[in-house]
């Protein structure tokens, strides 16, 4: 089982691709990787970013296809739209599952997307995608909508369906919702997933972790909304037994899962 991660990689080791490779690892599934960006971070913010070349994007990307047996590609930051057009390219020519994470924005605020890469990801990977998986920040920019309440969340969701992906889960991590609650939309099925929202500032690279657990699932021959509701599980479990390290924002415990620190029950209702 193999799966593809195509993003940035984060020198702190909480996000992008690290956390990417980690999340795999120990889902059991093996990683390889297309990185777009280097940047300079640590859990006090992200410092600077140093975009790779789309050509040297789409020769990495070609180099694991072309060798490997890929059961899933997952997206993460892909800065440009020079570097989406170029990945885009080459993904259009596969039939592999894509989970595509929009990353856009750094906790600490620091833009990861370029805003006239915005355009080319709704027109270039959007129509190419399994399942998207916004924040609500994502979604807005998205959809161009404003994101309240769930209500809003579902016109959203059905609103990036209609741009091309066949799921979307909107993440209920930006809601003051007493529970983290994520709404996953098909285009013939729709459901909640909730788990006790956790109070900590260690949340560095949720995101990254969540779409790469799907991605991982995916790889292994789950369905789409096991894959979807098993990541959750892998997420929460992250998040409520955090790492204490670095002085700032620290990152998830992508080791809780298989150090079985707790149980994690997703509470799963049809929307």
């Amino acid at each position: 089982m193999i799966s593809l991660t195509i993003a940035g990689s984060d020198s702190g080791g909480g996000a992008g691709i690290q956390a990417d490779i980690k999340t795999f690892q120990e889902l059991g599934v093996f990683g390889t990787t297309v990185i777009t960006a280097l940047t300079d971070q640590n859990t006090k913010g992200v410092h600077g970013v140093f975009k790779v070349t789309p050509q040297f994007v789409q020769q990495q990307l070609s180099s694991v296809l072309e060798d490997f047996s890929i059961k899933s590609i997952k997206t993460g930051m892909l800065y440009s739209a020079e570097i989406i057009e170029a990945a885009a390219a080459v993904l259009r020519e596969q039939k592999i599952p894509l989970v595509l994470d929009p990353v856009m924005i750094a906790k600490g605020g620091e833009k990861l997307l370029q805003n006239s890469a915005v355009e080319a990801l709704i027109e270039q990977l959007l129509p190419l995608t399994t399942i998207c998986t916004p924040n609500i920040p994502e979604a807005e920019v998205l959809t161009g909508m404003s994101i309240k309440d769930s209500k809003d969340m579902e016109r959203a969701a059905r609103s990036i369906l209609q741009m091309g992906s066949d799921w979307v889960v909107i993440k209920g991590g930006h809601t003051g919702e007493k529970d983290a609650v994520d709404r996953v939309y098909g285009h013939d099925a729709a459901f909640t997933m909730t788990t006790p929202r956790k109070k900590t500032d260690h949340t560095h690279g949720t995101g990254c972790t969540f779409s790469a657990a799907i991605t991982a699932n995916i790889a292994k021959g789950y369905t789409i909304p096991e894959a979807i509701i098993e990541a959750k599980k892998f997420v929460h479990l992250a998040i409520s037994y955090p790492l204490f390290i670095g002085s700032g924002k620290g990152p998830t415990n992508h080791f809780a899962f298989n150090q079985q620190k707790g149980v994690c029950e997703v509470v799963v209702n049809e929307a």
